[in-house]
């Protein structure tokens, strides 16, 4: 081992050493990614008492690839509904469901008009449709934001039977060029990035000309500021927050690079620093995990790697860079240890790369922590399996199988004592994993 790594590995076991000191407090799922957008939320599992989960109800809710969240005792979550020959991208209705999260029972749903691919469509049709963006909640106002395949980005009341606030249509509002081919056929999936709350701000990752990530005031849909940076957007969830040096900061992976902006007082959209990452058919789509000063990005294809950058506010330092890597879905760090999905579940070590473990069979899957007893719940292929997250080998100690047959991008959600996944055609599920 080089004396950069045993110095990297240094400064994470005292970052990890501070963050296991401070007890975190129960949170909800408000958003892509939970309720730090990092993947892990404080509750616990729920094991042993709530494995195997009992499931409590299930319903279609519409085809698309976006994850259901949950809040204030509610499930959010999207879907489309329209014509049979969705290869003809035809015009249909986006569905915006409010649940009751333990019972199901329906307490609003919205629609409008919407493209089951968006308007600048290509490559792997039959592979997604529908929204792809998670919505997001904001407790303070009580508003939902949501953003179709096709660019509309909305705000709803939804204390108030969801009742439309503002919206706008991203196409229609900015320039958006089209994305290239950059390596084995142009792949276009509309956007699936999800909007995230920053104050007083909706932070979406736009890939116009006049910025890629744009901000816009959460009450009155207004822009409030744009990046400097105008490079084209991948296909992630959007971009993820960090501080670095103090500085409040966003991190995303576009359609050939690795993108870090600042967004404190003085210095908005200013551009840290970027790295050249570009994969065929367009597979950067994994969106990056932040934890303290280190970004880990990870892609499929001609760069089948995952890669470990430690940012300052003079830019980035790739650490290590692995062959363990995930295709879809996105990465979740949690006491110096990397946890990835691609067919099996993986653990790396976050100083080194290292891999710690890899087992289990979950597909185009996903996985959570829950910090509140170190547990892993990976999910795909129709199956939710616990596992021990700081275990020296894969350990599983519960599973859920048989929930679904179609493909599970959609990654899973955890809130309450509940557990709530989903496939891309739509069929939902609500398991309780707390008595």
């Amino acid at each position: 081992m080089t004396r950069r790594h045993l110095a990297t590995r240094a400064a994470v076991a005292a970052l990890v050493f501070l963050a296991a000191a401070t007890a975190a407090p129960a949170a909800d799922w408000p958003q892509w990614r939970g309720p730090d957008h990092t993947g892990v939320t404080p509750e616990s599992s729920g094991h042993p008492s709530g494995w195997p989960p009992r499931r409590l109800w299930d319903m279609d809710v519409g085809v698309g690839c976006t994850s259901p969240i949950l809040a204030e005792g509610r499930l959010y979550v999207m879907g489309w509904k329209g014509p049979g020959n969705v290869r003809s991208n035809p015009t249909g209705q986006d569905l915006v469901w409010c649940l009751d999260a333990r019972t199901g029972k329906r307490l609003w749903r919205r629609n409008y008009p919407c493209r089951y691919h968006s308007r600048q469509r290509a490559g792997d049709l039959g592979q997604y449709g529908g929204p792809s963006s998670t919505p997001t909640f904001d407790a303070e106002t009580g508003y939902l934001y949501t953003l179709s395949t096709d660019g509309h980005l909305a705000c709803w009341n939804a204390r108030a039977s969801g009742r439309p606030v503002w919206g706008l249509n991203l196409y229609e509002t900015f320039p958006v060029p089209k994305k290239p081919d950059v390596g084995q056929g142009r792949r276009e999936y509309g956007y699936p990035q999800s909007p995230l709350l920053r104050g007083r701000t909706i932070v979406v990752e736009v890939g116009s000309s006049q910025g890629t990530v744009i901000a816009f005031d959460k009450r009155t849909g207004k822009p409030v500021w744009r990046s400097e940076a105008t490079i084209l957007s991948g296909h992630t969830g959007g971009p993820a927050p960090m501080t670095v040096g103090g500085a409040a900061c966003l991190a995303t992976l576009a359609l050939r690079k690795v993108l870090v902006l600042r967004t404190d007082p003085g210095h908005v959209g200013k551009t840290v620093g970027t790295i050249d990452w570009t994969t065929d058919f367009a597979n950067n789509i994994a969106t990056p995990a932040a934890w303290k000063q280190f970004l880990v990005v990870t892609s499929d294809y001609n760069v089948s790697r995952t890669a470990c950058f430690e940012v300052s506010l003079g830019g980035l330092k790739e650490r290590w860079r692995v062959r363990d890597h995930a295709k879809v879905a996105s990465p979740v760090v949690y006491k110096g240890r990397v946890f990835l999905v691609n067919g099996s579940a993986m653990c790396l070590d976050l100083a080194t790369g290292r891999r710690l473990w890899q087992g289990g069979r979950f597909g185009h899957g996903s996985c959570l922590v829950t910090a509140g007893d170190d547990r892993l719940i990976a999910f795909g292929e129709g199956r939710l399996v616990l596992i021990d997250a700081m275990a020296d080998a894969y350990t599983e100690l519960g599973k859920a199988e048989n929930l679904f047959r179609a493909t599970c991008y959609p990654h899973p959600a955890v809130a309450d004592g509940l557990v709530a996944v989903k496939d891309m055609k739509g069929n939902l599920v609500v398991l309780a994993i707390r008595k």
